[in-house]
């Protein structure tokens, strides 16, 4: 053995390369340690306890990055070992662990975004933009380490130069900056939630907020089409939420019939007659009679010109069927805003307009109850002796030259 060493002491060069192949080994057994039995140890633990909180920030992903760290550590130690760039290589390997740092210190903050995004309380949150922020902090200090490492620099030195680029760097990460702010607006006035409905028709989006992130906000649109708007222009723009609409668990129903000008009168007493048939309006009619006549007597009103006094009409008994119609429906609900009104007439007639909601916010189930509404109110107009207006077609034109 001594006649061995004293030979390697002679052979200098050779004396060193089997000290480097010894590190190297040394590396080698400290990879396959880490990696087979301690990590392995650490998995295996993990996977006994009950939270998932650990399995998840302790991926295989993290593990097998951790396990290049002690062969790079011992390397480091010994890069006086190479008599050419050893000042390279320490800076090499240096910089290969800031790296693999980074990309576990990515991992882990991904794997904590999906546990945060499982919290009911953060549902709502933009995490991931957050994150994002926080990713992008770390990976700018990793590139201003590893240059320091290749300098030779500290990292205060090398942020006392960047001063200088600061101008160019806001410039450079204007709409991240802008995004950013934009983000801690939305989650502080709580303006956009993932799964809300929103419309923004400068940018024809309308349809389901499906990621809130840094830069931008993706809705999947009712036509299927997917859009990404940058974040910060929704507090630049106006944009609609139906997010109240789908709490409150009610859609409002805003639409008007024109009824004809010239087909609205004073009620004689065969249409009163004749309306009392119709179920849902007869108490009402009796009701009003009495009422009307009382209070025709007491003023002593003069019955012999009907313009005198009080009348039923038949626009007004129109309105009263509508809302009798729709108090009886089961699908309307009565404890929101519930209104049956004129509009003011004009050129197109007068529009009775229908303001309430439905019991539903489903798209497809409120679509038909507007319609069935609708369809049953048009056809009962006639039973008012009302028209609905409508101008003129080629068909009155053609009756017209017939004539």
């Amino acid at each position: 053995m001594e006649t061995i060493l004293n030979w390697l002491d002679t052979n200098p060069e050779i004396y060193n390369l089997v000290k480097i192949i010894g590190v190297t080994i040394l590396a080698v057994i400290s990879y396959i340690v880490t990696k087979q039995i301690i990590l392995r140890l650490i998995k295996k633990l993990v996977s006994k306890t009950k939270t998932k909180i650990d399995d998840i920030l302790l991926h295989e992903s993290i593990l097998v990055k951790i396990s290049f760290l002690p062969p790079l550590i011992i390397f480091t130690q010994f890069t006086y070992l190479f008599p050419i760039g050893s000042d390279l290589m320490t800076s090499i390997i240096k910089a290969t662990m800031v790296l693999l740092v980074l990309m576990v210190i990515g991992i882990f903050l991904s794997r904590l975004t999906e546990i945060l995004e499982n919290i009911d309380k953060l549902k709502d949150k933009p995490i991931k933009g957050y994150i994002q922020i926080v990713k992008m902090v770390i990976y700018l200090y990793g590139i201003i380490l590893i240059v320091g490492i290749f300098s030779n620099q500290s990292v205060l030195t090398i942020l006392g130069g960047l001063s200088v680029f600061t101008a160019v760097l806001l410039l450079i990460f204007k709409d991240t900056i802008l995004s950013f702010l934009a983000s801690i607006q939305i989650s502080s006035y709580d303006l956009v939630r993932k799964n809300d409905w929103i419309e923004v028709p400068k940018y024809g989006i309308d349809g389901d907020v499906m990621e809130v992130n840094l830069h931008t906000i993706k809705v999947r649109n009712f036509d299927k089409t997917i859009t990404t708007i940058p974040t910060f222009r929704l507090t630049e723009d106006s944009f609609k939420n139906w997010r109240g609409m789908q709490d409150a668990g009610g859609r409002r129903i805003k639409r008007a019939v024109n009824i004809d000008l010239s087909s609205i009168r004073f009620c004689d007493g065969e249409m009163v007659d004749r309306f009392k048939k119709i179920q849902l309006i007869k108490g009402y009619l009796e009701s009003k009679e009495v009422e009307i006549e009382k209070d025709n007597s007491d003023k002593k009103v003069d019955p012999s010109n009907e313009i005198n006094g009080r009348r039923l009409t038949n626009v007004g008994t129109f309105r009263a069927y509508i809302k009798a119609y729709l108090k009886s429906r089961g699908d309307i609900r009565d404890d929101f805003t519930f209104l049956i009104r004129q509009l003011a007439p004009g050129p197109t007639g007068l529009p009775i307009e229908v303001y309430v909601f439905t019991n539903t916010i489903n798209w497809v189930k409120y679509e038909e109850i507007q319609s069935d509404i609708f369809d049953h109110i048009l056809s009962a107009v006639k039973q008012f002796d009302l028209k609905i207006f409508q101008n003129p077609t080629g068909n009155d034109f053609q009756k017209l030259i017939n004539k």
